[in-house]
């Protein structure tokens, strides 16, 4: 009789070495591998990322990884938005290795609550409608659709959308 072993899911602020980059990579490898989009997604995730890491208050904008057992599985950024009252949430990722643990909307559910003691009034985010799983996360979280729009990036025609929520 095989026993299953028992899978230890943590979220965790980002900061160990290797953090930032996995971030980059995974979006990159994810991405192609399930959308297809080329590598000027990769590049975008790589400047969100340098720009945390180069210049980031941490009382106001903070990132989480999610691990299972160690490994990285997924992330989430809180920036600061166009204005001192609105956040942004940014870049959440979690690979199908650490999908059906909740942790999407574990990661979504940090940067809220970030969000709300940093001060934030509002988070907004962008994706695109072709990330059905993200888009259910956000909307169950709160999040309502604000903006569309028809865009042509990352080698594909896709629609974007603006979503939008008080804190």
């Amino acid at each position: 009789m095989d026993v299953a072993t028992p899978t230890r899911a943590v979220v965790r602020r980002l900061g160990r070495p290797g953090d930032l980059g996995w971030v980059v990579m995974a979006h990159g490898e994810l991405y192609a591998t399930e959308f297809g989009w080329d590598t000027s997604f990769e590049a975008l995730v790589a400047q969100i990322v340098a720009g945390y890491a180069a210049d980031h208050d941490p009382a106001r904008e903070a990132a989480w990884i999610a691990e299972i057992d160690g490994r990285r599985v997924g992330c989430v950024f809180c920036v600061a938005g166009d204005d001192e009252v609105t956040a942004k949430l940014r870049i959440l990722l979690v690979d199908p290795a650490g999908r059906g643990h909740g942790l999407g909307r574990r990661l979504v559910d940090r940067c809220l609550e970030f969000a709300r003691d940093a001060g934030y009034r509002r988070m907004t985010l962008w994706t695109t409608d072709v990330l059905v799983s993200a888009r259910n996360i956000y909307r169950a979280a709160g999040f309502e659709l604000v903006e569309q729009e028809h865009h042509r990036s990352f080698g594909h025609d896709l629609l974007g959308q603006y979503w939008s929520r008080d804190l």
